[in-house]
């Protein structure tokens, strides 16, 4: 493959050339004009590349990654960033406060098939357009060209939101399974502090982060294998849990009581508050899509591994759920644990001091993994998002380091503010559940934007995977069971409302997005036009869209993706 660089006299075909006519501002013109100069590099020898880096120049960026991930690496890595056994250990604490047992029930089989409708949409678009820019890329495809900067701004956003508070969520999570093991094998004589949880998960995603500094083939090496000791591990403690438990709670508690203790009226009411722990277990479905360009044929395995790990996520984690609602004992005691993780006080109930450790440790474990996968998707993110110049200081992030051909700048920026976000813990344990709140409504309106870009607009050209007539109909129950969630995750869980008991969420929200929106004015809309054209197939001298190209000159400048 050859590639020679040239700029573009005209705009690419992202939309830029509307977008400046839409813009009156002189400013603004002289701005965007300089965008138009952006080099391309345009690839030769087209024949001799294979179909994904093919449709990847074709797609207007040119192969830079490794394609490492075959089927198997590529389920696991999905599986890896549900993380199910781990997630529901972490997670279960809010829907058995919420309304018992039974909220967490029949809370994973609604809120799971809502989860799953946005899993099969996002596995159609990923398959059409698989790049590492996940589904903020599609909004170039689905929306107008007019629009095409601002909503793929405010995806782009709202993606690495979810993203960052979907990891730090989970490396949080992490330091309190160790924790509790920790607290366990003391006899619960240690308590773990908040600022030992805080001080523990920065150790744990500093980790993380080093492990993301290693080349494409090892963390294939090392994602490859964990789905085979995560379903070995939910098994086996299924088994345990059902066979060691003595006084298992009866049916009809488990299925239909709903106890008031929330303070919110109906009981019903509170019991939906229980959706939060199968949606977090269940989002970043877009995660496989962020490393499309270390795929073998993502146009398939991307697609097939995002909906078969979501369909086995949903099974599995009710049937789990359903286990640990039998075996949850006394709730009121269950959730007055001391380590303030349930699910860890059920194993130790139940299986004993040995057998808790065992399961809390092996949870522990398999969340690791999660947090390894979620600071490779969301490095790859930050990369993509700065290949369109998105980012701010876009060119020291989509730097590719020579030796390992990763992004180690985007992968230690990304660390960085993970640990920052998680900072508030040292505050309110509240706020830190805000945080896991706050990853299900960033990612899934990130996924929900292009969604209804394509319902509206009438854009969309599927690629390989798809969902025949059944598309319309899942993408508009995704959607519709977003906005219903979302006003569920933003209210306070408890009433009456007070500075400990309040939802941030909404604060959070608004703090970003007003950063978003006032960056954008100030700044973005001088220079961002959207996902970028950064390489072409060599034709007889024109561009696809008629325009001509001419040399780069010496002392042009170009986004370069080498670290010197």
């Amino acid at each position: 493959m050859e590639k020679t660089s040239f700029t573009q006299d005209r705009p690419d075909a992202s939309g830029v050339g509307t977008a400046q006519s839409r813009r009156k501002s002189s400013v603004n013109a002289i701005a965007l004009a300089k965008v138009h100069e952006q080099p391309v590099d345009v690839v030769e020898n087209g024949s001799l590349l294979s179909d994904a880096d093919r449709r990847l120049v074709e797609m207007g960026y040119v192969q830079v990654y490794k394609r490492e991930f075959s089927w198997l690496s590529c389920f696991s890595f999905a599986m890896s960033i549900s993380g199910l056994f781990a997630s529901v250990a972490t997670t279960y604490i809010y829907p058995l406060e919420a309304g018992g047992p039974s909220s967490a029930v029949w809370s994973w089989l609604i809120s799971g098939f809502g989860c799953m409708c946005i899993a099969l949409s996002v596995s159609e678009l990923v398959s059409a357009y698989p790049t590492s820019g996940g589904l903020y890329f599609t909004c170039k495809y689905l929306a107008p060209e007019a629009w095409v900067p601002e909503i793929s701004w405010l995806c782009g956003w709202l993606n690495l939101l979810g993203q960052v508070a979907g990891t730090a969520s989970t490396e949080y999570g992490c330091a309190q399974l160790l924790l509790a093991a920790v607290s366990m094998g003391s006899d619960f004589s240690y308590i773990p502090t908040d600022d030992q949880t805080v001080g523990v998960m920065a150790a744990i995603t500093l980790l993380h982060g080093f492990i993301n500094t290693l080349n494409t083939s090892i963390l294939e090496k090392i994602t490859r294998g964990y789905v085979i000791f995560h379903i070995g591990i939910l098994v086996s403690c299924c088994i345990t849990l059902l066979v060691m438990t003595k006084d298992k709670l009866p049916s009809s508690y488990v299925w239909t009581n709903v106890p008031v203790s929330s303070g919110w009226s109906p009981a019903g009411f509170s019991f939906l508050f229980g959706f939060l722990s199968a949606s977090w277990t269940m989002t970043d479905y877009d995660a496989t899509a962020h490393i499309a360009e270390e795929i073998i044929n993502p146009e398939w395995k991307a697609p097939w591994a995002i909906s078969t790990a979501l369909g086995f996520t949903y099974v599995g984690g009710w049937l789990f759920t359903i286990v640990l609602a039998y075996c949850s004992g006394d709730v009121a005691t269950t959730l007055a644990s001391p380590i303030d993780q349930p699910v860890a006080q059920i194993f130790f109930n139940n299986i004993g001091k040995n057998g808790g450790i065992f399961f809390t440790v092996a949870a522990f474990i398999i969340l690791n993994f999660t947090g390894i996968t979620a600071i490779q998707s969301g490095a790859r993110t930050v990369w993509a998002f700065s290949r369109d110049e998105l980012l701010p200081f876009s060119r020291v992030w989509y730097k590719i380091n020579k030796t390992t051909q990763t992004p180690l700048y985007a992968v230690w920026i990304f660390v960085l503010i993970c640990v920052l976000i998680n900072l508030i813990g040292l505050g309110s344990y509240t706020a830190i559940s805000a945080i896991f709140s706050l990853t299900a409504i960033a990612l899934d309106w990130s996924y929900c934007i292009p969604i209804i870009c394509k319902l509206c607009f009438g854009k969309f050209e599927r690629g390989p995977w798809h969902l025949g007539k059944a598309s319309f109909l899942i993408n508009v129950w995704a959607v519709v069971w977003t906005f219903f969630v979302t006003i569920i995750y933003v209210l306070p869980t408890i009433r009456p409302v007070t500075k400990n008991n309040m939802n941030y969420v909404s604060v959070i929200m608004v703090a970003v997005t007003l950063f978003a929106v006032i960056y954008w004015y100030v700044s973005g809309r001088y220079y961002y036009t959207g996902p970028r054209i950064k390489a072409q197939l060599a034709t007889d001298g024109s561009d696809s869209t008629g325009g001509q190209f001419t040399k780069v000159g010496e002392g042009d400048e170009k986004l370069s993706t080498t670290e010197s």
